[in-house]
């Protein structure tokens, strides 16, 4: 019988994992578990997902608000820190800001406005246009925005993200001015020591301080790229990627860990014969659309895979070539001429018309989207997750 399934994308539940966990043996096992209890196969080219967060947590690589500080203090100074571009979130910049702020006397918090840098609303573009506000070149006081637009709370969280973060630099003792503004360099006349929070477009926003006059300039990457006092660290990504463990610890992104998915890929094939493909996965690169919020709060979407995960997908459009090159066949003859076309299409189809309108992104970022919406980030208990037939397509 003709298959009638392409991809599926199961999660696969594990164990809460702790420091020195066998990770590699708790996915294999899992996964041979999983398909044991559910009766499926696996299969050549077959997707093992692993979320980041159980590589930290297996690493334990964790770090202190005052290790942060200490950091913070000796890069940029320990006085008048500008903080800029900060996302809005309790879960990945709060603990973070508190311990920039543990290790300044003052910060100034520049925010971006009308949303940070992954969507977070402080104002909408209606209430911008209806004060005669032009984003592009303004700069707001904290005073001038709560006069022009009040109180705003995230729709979601129902938190006034301004007062918020305020009040918590308050709370570790340091001053603090807010001020809103989208332009990296209004930040100079404050301070000339800046650290840039920014996910995606540190680089640039690092680039143009630092021709504009600016001292010391980090970015996130640069705070706790290496041990402080035994911390944990990202030698690549520092505190990007970084989530809230406690009030006072942060779980910081997954160190190294190509060898790990190249041990589990080994693992697998030595248990099944069947060569699989492995990733670590952190945040989908996707957008809410009621919320507008852009769920990649980390610097990649996959920090680890094998190499049979490297590329995009060659792929052809089925209603292209449906109404445009077999536009006068129907039925039986339509199905096998496509799947004609399909055994037939070059390696490489940039530029080819009949494949406009494919998913022009990295397969770790299309797979590693698949798995964080599968996954979740509550309750579901399945930090693993195994996607099978991605890489089919009809004419197998």
């Amino acid at each position: 019988m003709e298959r009638k399934v392409g991809t599926v994308s199961r999660g696969i539940r594990g164990p809460i994992i702790r420091q020195g966990d066998d990770l590699a043996q708790i996915v294999t096992d899992s996964v041979l578990q999983a398909a044991e209890s559910e009766s499926f196969e696996l299969h050549d080219r077959d997707v093992v997902a692993i979320t980041e967060s159980i590589v930290a947590r297996s690493q334990g690589n964790y770090a202190s608000v005052d290790a942060i500080a200490q950091d913070v203090k000796e890069k940029l100074g320990g006085e008048t820190i500008g903080v800029i571009f900060p996302i809005l979130s309790r879960n990945r910049f709060a603990i973070c800001l508190r311990g920039i702020a543990k290790g300044a006397k003052k910060i100034v918090l520049m925010l971006s406005y009308p949303s940070d840098e992954v969507g977070n609303a402080l104002v909408s573009l209606d209430q911008l246009d209806e004060a005669g506000i032009n984003p592009y070149s303004d700069v707001l006081t904290l005073a001038r925005y709560r006069e022009l637009f009040g109180e705003n709370k995230h729709p979601f969280t129902g938190v006034d993200y301004v007062q918020y973060y305020s009040d918590l630099i308050k709370e570790c003792g340091c001053d603090v001015e807010v001020i809103l503004a989208n332009d990296a360099r209004a930040i100079l006349p404050y301070t000339k020591n800046v650290l840039t929070c920014d996910i995606h477009t540190r680089k640039r926003t690092k680039r143009i301080l630092l021709a504009a006059g600016a001292e010391r300039v980090c970015n996130l990457e640069d705070i706790l790229n290496a041990s402080v006092d035994g911390s944990g660290y990202n030698e690549r990504y520092g505190l990007l990627g970084s989530n809230k463990a406690t009030e006072y610890t942060v779980k910081l992104f997954p160190n190294e860990c190509f060898d790990l998915v190249e041990d589990i890929q080994e693992r697998l094939l030595k248990a099944t014969g069947k060569h699989m493909e492995v990733m670590v996965y952190g945040d989908g690169a996707f957008k809410d659309p009621v919320g507008k919020i852009w769920e990649l709060a980390d610097p990649v979407v996959s920090p680890a895979y094998t190499k049979g995960l490297e590329g995009t997908p060659n792929e052809l459009k089925l209603k292209y070539l449906a109404d445009n090159d077999f536009a006068n066949l129907t039925g039986e003859a339509l199905k096998q001429a496509i799947e004609e076309a399909i055994r037939k299409k070059d390696a490489d189809l940039v530029g080819n018309m009949a494949s406009q309108g494919t998913t022009p992104r990295r397969l770790t970022d299309l797979i590693g989207s698949l798995c964080d919406l599968t996954s979740g980030s509550g309750d579901k208990g399945t930090p693993i997750v195994l996607v099978q037939g991605y890489f089919d397509n009809l004419a197998d």
